[in-house]
């Protein structure tokens, strides 16, 4: 198990779960905003949508499906 923050809330997942995966674990549904304002969330899980886009340890527009959660990982989404 790893411990992780979203959006400045602990996380713990399991070792090998994406940043999308954890993302959902801490209950949020929305990962960012368009640019109308509409919230949006993964759609493919496998990055093609780039509609999982959140801020992973400062760098922005990370594809969360795509990136294993690793341990005292910062996440932030839109929400």
């Amino acid at each position: 198990m790893i411990t992780l923050n979203v959006n400045k809330n602990e996380v713990i997942v399991e070792d090998g779960c994406t940043v999308a995966a954890a993302v959902f674990a801490a209950g949020c549904d929305g990962f960012h905003r368009s640019v109308s304002g509409e919230v949006r969330g993964p759609l493919c899980g496998m990055g093609v949508c780039f509609e999982c886009r959140v801020t992973i340890d400062g760098i922005r527009l990370s594809r969360s499906c795509n990136i294993l959660a690793a341990d005292g990982m910062e996440v932030m989404t839109d929400e």
